[in-house]
């Protein structure tokens, strides 16, 4: 066989191999990535040529990777357009230069389909090779076919070969510690993940391996519902079916395209990361696009893909830039839009996926200005207005909107529509239908509209909103009660100058001896008020709920809160009767139904604390005795 030439590698570092192994790329797999798009890269060039004249036309391209054990070996072959033995020496010998970028100075209107370099993603072989060879023969006219080979030193040879077609083969001679990659799953593995999409036909010992046709690349003009979730099915399965996606694209200022996904989130969402895939040129890049997405999108799922982001040279970091941003923006601004289509043309269906999209419009209208512009009108609340039926009248939306299982939805505008004059700026809401339940009873009683914001995230959003609207006051139900919600008090004092609110004010004291506990005596109209309430100060308690979750815990009663108790509860009044007669200053000297009464006084209030969750794990035990002893004693009375 004719040696053409050796001589060694024109490279501008002494040895780039060890660089390429430990620096350049991050993990050894990807130099199937690496030489198949090299190899599609071949093909495109092979049909550009061809069209402009200057090489023979040749069949369909195919990428053909061939496993030989006995000999440990790997060969992935194109039918592209190949090189001479003077193209050899300057692309694969000269690493500083590349094959593409001449390539695309000369085809500059037909380059969208070149994929990458030739230069070091050819030299990522040798992460996984001891020696690399390859046979090429070019498609032009006359052109004879060349073997370069290199043990991954410096040095190489170059020399006459054999090849029936045009094209290229790659031969990697495995390293002992690399053998997986001659196991038929492992490279099926890999072209899956990596050259699913590929828009050229991969074949593993002659099989075809990936699916060539990326929808995302399509127009949306040509794809049906049941396409755009059999997508969703393909690259996450068993996940359920999407709620709704979202296609992006466009090729101005950039070049990208791509399907989002808004999942059935069910458990813990990934904020940091993503599940987003990023492609370029349908090749797979990067499963973490944290620099491209925004952070508030990172859970949703689906392909972008784009030559135009900025990828390090390995194509396994992403490179931020004033482009990067651009698209984020661009992204952000494509969801929203999707977004208010689906709240303008689907109302009902945009109320049952709620709860599902909430956390990104909220965490997004927190922390993007003109997202949340963008949003504004979308954010929903349940309430407890009953749903508006039919059709809404023209120019019109409806609200409250039905969602499911009963559920209402309203707007804030809408809910604002419906207040009265007299408390046009105050928005009453509650986060714990259960732990609330008597606030919110009587709130209801008086006819009174209330919003819930029942989500961890509504801790934040809520204040976030009071301060994009300033004339808004949220309060929780279980706040301050308006004066509505109560009788005036008209009652005369007996001979001691007191009348039954200050005597129950301090029984109370007496029986809980904690002074940081305001007590606090009001006569609450509606037949189910309960005995008594626990209420916090708005910013009081927005402040423990704010400490709460810096030390990333959940939110417990203050020691400073109010019991509101309820003169007109039947026990209540009972407990007036019973602990009638002197002042209880202590157990000496006090009759048996002072000390029951005490009893009951404590029992009262540690059932609103168990109302709204403010008894520890280690207070309930406590509460049962107590509970079941008092039950003894009011037995005992009663036979």
């Amino acid at each position: 066989m004719t040696v053409l030439e050796q001589g060694q590698i024109q490279i501008h570092t002494e040895n780039i191999f060890p660089i390429i192994k430990k620096a350049v790329y991050s993990g050894h797999e990807v130099f199937l990535r690496e030489l198949v798009s090299n190899g599609v890269d071949a093909i495109s060039k092979r049909r550009m040529a061809a069209m402009a004249g200057d090489c023979s036309e040749g069949p369909e391209g195919t990428i053909q990777i061939r496993i030989d054990r006995e000999a440990k070996t790997l060969t992935i072959s194109d039918n592209g357009i190949g090189m001479t033995a003077d193209e050899v020496k300057r692309y694969i010998n000269q690493v500083a230069f590349s094959s593409a970028e001449d390539f695309l100075e000369k085809y500059k209107s037909e380059s969208d389909a070149i994929i990458g370099h030739f230069g070091l993603g050819f030299y990522s072989s040798f992460m996984v090779a001891s020696r690399v060879e390859l046979v090429s023969l070019s498609a032009r006219p006359d052109a004879e076919a060349v073997r370069w080979s290199c043990d991954g030193s410096p040095n190489f040879s170059l020399e006459a070969a054999e090849r029936a077609e045009p094209g290229t083969d790659v031969i990697l001679h495995l390293m002992e510690e690399e053998l997986e990659y001659i196991e038929p799953s492992r490279i099926r593995t890999l072209i899956t993940t990596y050259c699913d999409f590929l828009p050229v036909v991969v074949q593993l010992e002659g099989e075809t391996v990936n699916k060539r046709e990326a929808p995302w690349r399509k127009s949306p003009r040509d794809l049906s519902d049941d396409d755009y979730i059999a997508l969703y099915r393909y690259l996450y399965p068993f996940q359920g079916d999407p709620l709704l996606w979202v296609h992006l694209n466009t090729d101005y200022p950039y070049n990208l395209q791509g399907i989002l996904y808004f999942p059935r989130i069910t458990g813990r969402a990934d904020w940091e990361k993503g599940e987003i895939r990023l492609y370029c040129n349908q090749v797979f890049v990067s499963d973490s696009i944290k620099e491209v997405v925004p952070r508030y999108l990172l859970p949703l799922r689906g392909v972008i893909d784009s030559p135009d982001i900025p990828l390090n040279v390995s194509r396994s970091a992403l490179q931020t830039d004033r482009r990067v941003r651009s698209i984020g923006g661009f992204v952000a601004k494509k969801v929203g839009d999707r977004l208010k289509e689906l709240h303008r043309d689907e109302p009902a269906r945009y109320a049952a996926i709620w709860d599902s999209v909430a956390p990104f419009i909220k965490i997004g209208a927190m922390e993007d200005e003109k997202f949340a512009d963008q949003v504004a009108d979308l954010v929903l609340f349940g309430t407890t207005a009953p749903a508006q039926e039919g059709e809404p009248a023209e120019g019109q939306s409806l609200d409250p909107i039905p969602g499911e299982n009963g559920k209402a939805f309203t707007t804030l505008a809408g809910y604002r529509g419906r207040l009265s004059a007299e408390h046009a700026s105050r928005i009453l809401y509650c986060t714990d239908e259960a732990a609330q339940a008597g606030a919110l009873a009587l709130w209801k009683g008086q006819g009174a509209e209330v919003l819930l914001a029942d989500t961890l995230i509504d801790s934040q959003f809520i204040p976030w909103l009071e301060s994009r609207h300033g004339e808004l006051k949220f309060q929780r139900v279980d706040a301050e009660l308006d004066a509505s919600l109560h009788e005036p008090e008209s009652e005369l004092a007996d001979a001691d100058g007191k009348d039954s609110a200050e005597k129950l004010r301090e029984l109370f004291r007496s029986a809980l001896g904690d002074s940081r506990v305001t007590i606090q005596v009001q006569s609450l109209k509606g037949e189910g008020s309960p005995a008594a309430l626990i209420l916090l100060p708005e910013q009081m308690r927005r402040l423990n709920d704010m400490g709460a979750l810096m030390e990333q815990r959940l939110p417990g009663l203050p020691e400073h809160h109010v019991l509101l108790v309820n003169r007109r509860h039947p026990l209540v009044e009972g407990l007036l009767r019973l602990s009638s007669g002197a002042v209880i200053t202590g157990s000496s000297g006090t009759s048996p139904s002072q000390l029951l009464a005490k009893e009951l006084s404590r029992h009262i209030y540690e059932m609103a604390r168990l109302a709204v969750g403010g008894l520890e794990p280690n207070q309930l035990a406590g509460f049962q005795q107590r509970s079941a002893d008092l039950m003894g004693q009011l037995m005992q009375r009663s036979l």
